[in-house]
């Protein structure tokens, strides 16, 4: 057997190497590859050597050569493909091992350069990974060190590679070529001639990647799978660790993901408890059980059976104040082993653990951290939604609305508690879907409406909640993420006991509802961002 070694990421590669020696395997390598092994004390044939030409152009053609290609392509079961070999003096390659050079690590540094990226665009590499992975009945393909113990485990008891291992390696190169190549077109669409990245590149390549098959969508006629972007951040649902519980149904990743978006927005302690994508019960508090018993509070009808998630550790008491309802999903970034014991009582409940990104103190990244977390290659930072025969890309919603962006229109000004509340129902309607209308006091909220044709259906309908769950709105802050197209939406909030009101403001009927809420003596400040959420 002949492995052709050339690798960018030489991490243990020389135990490979060794373990193969030991097997009896031929081993070829290039350039700084074949050095490393050399003064390792291994045995190695240049390709210069084998192809009989030598490397040129500082590296850049080394093994796009017959002699390379040819001993990787060549077919054992066809006797012409054999004879051509024999006639041309060249063996086969039955073991390729390579990786590629670093362009995504390259272009993900903030200086670096066309330059710099177009040096680090592999071609050798890439087209042996081809040519193997086409021949992957005969040849087997390695294009990273973690699938090293696996191909050896085989050649160590079996002295060959399984079909079955072989196309699986054959299907991982292809995956990451066309990952790397993805990769560089996006770089390449997204330059402009200033040298900038544009945010939305002439070509847009998704990568993603299969995590596991779901049992059905969102409804049971419906299949579905759940799918990893290669290019996400940390701190996103995807990277969760289950803990315990059933598998996680299509519905659930939805509305889990609403729930850890809502509540990694907050720095302070919070809980957040989603039903059907729209949050119907928020609360920040000192400790965990504080927010979770604010939160549950605001609606416990809807609360039965959603997902609660908290951006902190979970412990023993709170653990159990939440086993005592149903509840689909449970998130937090930690948990205590006594709140592991405490909800293992409870085995179907989904248990998920996720870490903040980029944090302090255990807590939610500031702004300008949100805000540097743009686009910079494949779909990072963007929020994509699919309609028939395309996708609308957008940049992620995350601003973050400060005290300093809030103009304060009306006679009456809030007080620093009700801006305060102003603060936390702004953050909270911008997960709610639009139409939404959202009363809080106290950093708790106390009636959600969401997802209404009419924002005053939506205001009505977060009065009901409020009213059902036992909630006075008397002296309350609410927040719309819209304007108020007309005074009648300012008229029914206040009714409902609002004193003090959060818009975006910007309607032609701005000042009648300014003079609207001047006439019933409410604070009311505009934000001059809207936060649809459709």
């Amino acid at each position: 057997m002949n492995a052709l070694i050339s690798v960018s990421d030489k991490t243990g590669i020389v135990d490979f190497a060794k373990a193969l020696h030991q097997l009896g395997v031929k081993l070829i390598s290039t350039g700084g590859t074949a050095k490393l092994l050399s003064s390792e004390g291994l045995p190695v044939q240049e390709v210069a050597e084998l192809t009989g030409f030598p490397e040129m152009l500082d590296g850049r053609v080394k093994t796009l050569h017959p002699g390379v290609h040819a001993g990787l392509l060549a077919r054992r079961d066809d006797a012409d493909h054999m004879q051509a070999l024999k006639d041309h003096n060249i063996d086969t390659v039955d073991l390729l091992v390579v990786n590629l050079y670093p362009f995504e690590a390259t272009v993900a540094k903030a200086d670096c350069s066309l330059e710099d990226a177009i040096e680090n665009i592999d071609i050798g590499g890439p087209a042996m990974v081809r040519s193997a992975a086409k021949n992957w009945q005969d040849v087997g393909v390695i294009t990273d060190a973690s699938q090293y113990s696996l191909v050896l485990n085989e050649l160590q008891t079996l002295k060959k590679l399984t079909p079955q291992t072989r196309f699986n390696l054959s299907v991982a190169a292809f995956n990451r070529i066309s990952n790397y190549d993805a990769s560089i077109s996006n770089y390449l669409s997204a330059r402009q001639e200033s040298g900038a990245l544009s945010q939305f590149p002439g070509q847009l390549n998704g990568r993603f990647t299969k995590i596991q098959d779901l049992r059905y969508g969102e409804n049971p006629h419906q299949n579905a799978a759940l799918y990893k972007d290669l290019d996400a951040g940390a701190g996103t649902l995807v990277s969760a660790q289950q803990l315990q519980g059933k598998e996680l149904s299509f519905n659930n990743l939805a509305d889990a993901d609403a729930a850890w978006e809502c509540v990694k927005s907050f720095s302070e302690v919070a809980c957040v408890i989603v039903k059907h994508a729209n949050p119907c019960g928020v609360a920040t508090g000192v400790k965990a059980l504080d927010a979770y018993t604010r939160a549950f509070s605001t609606d416990p009808t809807s609360a039965f059976g959603g997902i609660i998630a908290f951006n902190c550790p979970l412990d023993a008491t709170t653990a159990s104040a939440i086993s005592e309802k149903f509840v689909e999903v449970l998130i937090a970034t930690d948990y205590s082993a006594e709140s592991l014991q405490v909800l293992a009582k409870k085995p179907n409940v989904r248990v998920l653990k996720i870490a903040l990104p980029n944090t302090a103190h255990g807590l939610t990244p500031n702004a300008q951290t949100l805000q540097s977390q743009s686009f910079a290659l494949g779909t990072q930072g963007l929020d994509i939604k699919r309609i028939g025969g395309g996708l609308l890309v957008q940049t992620a919603d995350t601003h973050l609305l400060s005290l300093d962006d809030l103009r304060v229109v009306t006679k009456v000004k809030p007080t620093p508690s009700q801006i305060q509340d102003m603060l936390f129902a702004w953050k909270v309607a911008k997960f709610v879907k639009s139409n939404a209308i959202v009363f809080c006091a106290n950093s708790m909220t106390l009636g959600v409406g969401a997802g209404q044709m009419s924002r005053l259906d939506s205001a009505r309908i977060a009065s009901i909640k409020a009213e059902h769950a036992g909630l006075s709105l008397k002296g309350s802050v609410v927040a719309s993420d819209a304007f108020f197209p007309f005074r009648d939406g300012l008229d029914v909030v206040v009714k409902a006991g609002a004193t003090c009101v959060i818009q975006p403001g910007g309607s032609m009927r701005d000042q009648e509802v300014i003079d609207a809420a001047d006439e019933q003596g409410v604070a009311m400040a505009y934000t001059g961002v809207r936060h649809f959420r459709h």
